[in-house]
């Protein structure tokens, strides 16, 4: 039984007590560079978090039986697994986030300098841009929640209608084009072109009838009439499977036994649930990308800042363990790894470019001539900067870029105590020199690592021809800000199937331990199978693609030229679950109103390939056959394909779906 909720008093004195905290973490986090939406902090109970968690972080959304089952399984989370909710913070502009009141103070650092981050990423990522560059999502989802209510509250309509209706729509939440910028259906049905606007058109050019004629010529005129009756759509696949299931589709009245126009009610709702699902789709996106990003900024505070009083580290570093540690996979310690890693290359980088510019130092002798663990020496952070004190304060030079000149002062006036707070006397130079990666203890091998291949590609883009004399010569000149200002870069531009794909190296990989493992058919359980890098990424990357959701787009909306609708899964080598695919069908068909089918891909396997491939101690190969799934409204049929209805469906490699051309520059 939990404990009984503080009071609103109790809760004011929580919240009064962690004001100068907030203040704190959040002027440190602009030290470091971070640029955070405002963010809004609110004091929870027990049973306040556990209801917040359910609604995705929010305090209104729509009525539905999915939130209560969220609530239930949190609760149980916690109440018999020990799990507990640290953090929860949406993406909006201000920010909110949610303290709970039962949390330590170290938790509640913990959380909120966390939360700083995470605020940093949602306002600078360009995916969450996609969706919206002014987003209020609050007040989107509460106006949601209210339209939707209103309807189940309509006694013309049936609450249990809408409630279904509901559930039909979300099995598709996440078919969607996520890639794309959000647009609303009818501003997409607003920029199509009638043919009466082309004809509008035609006559504002005033083109000639001889001009006219050759244009729009007998030949034109008998393609058409060839094409008349025959309407095959979308030109291209549909991504957008609600946005093409609004405009073409129709209700199923299961009654009469046919197709309805949609009332006004299932459009409008499909529009809302098609919204907050592009809304949540960057989120889904950076995973990995986000709370690494927040893990490691979190740790640079908390634990290298010392944000954690003395009294509070060990209950912070108990905190941070569990959250990296916990079993299976685990986003937070992936995406902290990675960012790691990519501060630790990109600081390496600078430094071997450094020294190649050095008068007698190529790739091919660089091993050979620079001694690298002289270099590391002396790399160190400079000691003004590292070592800042009550006691060295007289040794800052204003005039170094490194310190700042304002804390400088209110340092040496007593209002600032910069034995607790050294970061205040320094500007994001000073600080990203404090917190070089590659001087500190975890990483000091990280720069000898480096091999002659990767001192070669280095050099091989190189094409500055400043010459240093000397190694000292050369290292005065390394920018300790590379890997922090790489970071920010990427984090602007980057969702986890970009990230994994760029920046997950063979390095990496051996140095963290990461493998593939696969189910084997002969053995019947599952084991290892590769800790090659193009393995390991393809394992990642999959869980990303689409959300780790099978890719489904609209092929035909005539299909066989019989109202039907088409649906192609874009195969990369995972099967599709047919009894899922089957129950989704099911959904679709209400959205459509009439026989809807789906083309896949699916592995056949015999007994006979099991026993030949066991007694020959290797994995039998499967043949992979065309399928067509087709649901009418009461039976499922699956017949086979021939290949040649199905190769287009077929990734060459693994198909990751990223990006769309625009972002590749």
């Amino acid at each position: 039984m939990s404990k009984p909720s503080t009071d609103r008093a109790d809760k004011q004195r929580i919240a009064e007590e962690l004001k100068p905290v907030v203040r704190e973490a959040h002027a440190l986090a602009g030290k470091l560079g971070l640029d955070p939406y405002p963010v809004n902090y609110w004091i929870v109970d027990y049973d306040e978090m556990n209801s917040l968690v359910a609604y995705n972080g929010f305090q209104e959304r729509y009525p539905h039986w999915r939130w209560g089952m969220t609530y239930d399984q949190q609760r149980k989370q916690r109440q018999f697994l020990g799990g507990k909710a640290y953090e929860l913070v949406n993406n909006d502009s201000p920010a909110h986030a949610f303290l709970q009141e039962s949390n330590a103070m170290a938790d509640q650092k913990a959380v909120i300098t966390h939360v700083a981050a995470h605020a940093d990423f949602f306002a600078n990522n360009q995916w969450y841009g996609l969706f919206t560059d002014d987003p209020n999502a609050a007040r989107m989802l509460a106006s949601h929640a209210d339209t939707i209510e209103s309807y189940m509250d309509d006694p013309e309509i049936d609450r249990e209608a809408v409630e279904k209706w509901i559930d039909n729509v979300l099995c598709l939440e996440d078919c969607i084009d996520q890639h794309q910028p959000f647009s609303t259906v009818d501003d997409w049905l607003d920029e199509t072109p009638s043919e009466a606007d082309i004809n509008e058109k035609l006559e504002e050019l005033d083109l000639s009838e001889e001009v006219l004629g050759q244009v729009f010529d007998e030949e034109w005129l008998d393609q058409q009439r060839e094409t008349e009756g025959v309407t095959s759509f979308p030109i291209e696949p549909e991504h957008d499977l609600i946005s093409f299931l609004r405009t073409h589709g129709m209700g199923y009245d299961e009654d009469a036994e046919k197709a309805v126009e949609f009332e006004d009610w299932q459009r409008e709702i499909m529009e809302l649930l098609r919204r907050e699902a592009y809304y949540f789709a960057p989120q889904k996106m950076t995973k990995v990308l986000n709370e690494g990003w927040a893990a490691y900024w979190e740790s640079i505070m908390m634990g290298e800042e010392g944000f954690a009083a003395e009294n509070e580290f060990i209950h912070y570093a108990d905190h941070q363990a569990k959250v990296l540690g916990s079993p299976g996979f685990n986003p937070y310690k992936l995406g902290k790894e990675l960012w790691e890693y990519v501060e630790n290359v990109t600081n390496r980088r600078e430094v071997v470019e450094h020294l190649l510019r050095i008068e007698g130092v190529t790739w091919r002798n660089f091993h050979d001539t620079v001694d690298l663990d002289d270099v590391l020496e002396s790399l160190d952070p400079d000691p003004i900067v590292d070592r800042v004190a009550s006691e060295t304060l007289d040794q800052l030079d204003p005039a170094d870029p490194r310190v700042d000149v304002d804390g400088l002062e209110r340092a040496k006036a007593g209002e600032i105590d910069v034995d607790r707070f050294p970061w205040k006397v320094l500007t994001y130079d000073g600080i990203a020199e404090r917190h070089y990666s590659l001087a500190k203890p975890q990483n000091r091998g990280f720069l000898a690592q480096i091999t002659q291949n990767d001192v070669e590609r280095i050099a091989r883009y190189m094409f500055d021809d400043a010459r240093y004399a000397s190694i000292e010569e050369a290292l005065e000149n390394v920018d300790y800000r590379a890997g922090w200002n790489r970071m920010y870069e990427i984090r602007e531009s980057h969702n986890d199937v970009t990230f994994l794909d760029e920046f997950l190296t063979q390095e990496f990989v051996e140095e963290h331990g990461y493998f593939t493992y696969e189910y084997m058919e002969t053995t019947e359980d599952y084991r290892v199978t590769s800790t090659d890098v193009e393995d390991v990424k393809k394992k990642l990357m999959l869980q990303f693609s689409n959300f780790g959701k099978p890719t489904v787009v609209v092929e035909d909306g005539n299909y066989n030229n019989r109202n039907e609708l088409l649906l192609s899964h874009q195969y990369n080598g995972v099967m599709l679950d047919v009894e899922q695919a089957h129950q989704v069908l099911k959904r679709v068909f209400k959205l459509w109103g009439h026989p809807v089918n789906l083309k896949t891909i699916v592995k056949e396997l015999s007994e006979n390939d099991i026993e030949v491939a066991r007694r020959r101690d290797s994995e039998p190969t499967p043949e992979e056959t065309g399928k067509l799934l087709r649901y009418d409204g009461e039976n499922l049929s699956i017949t086979d394909l021939p290949w040649k209805e199905v190769e287009h469906l077929a990734a060459t490699d693994v198909d990751y779906d990223t990006k769309p051309d625009e972002w590749l520059a």
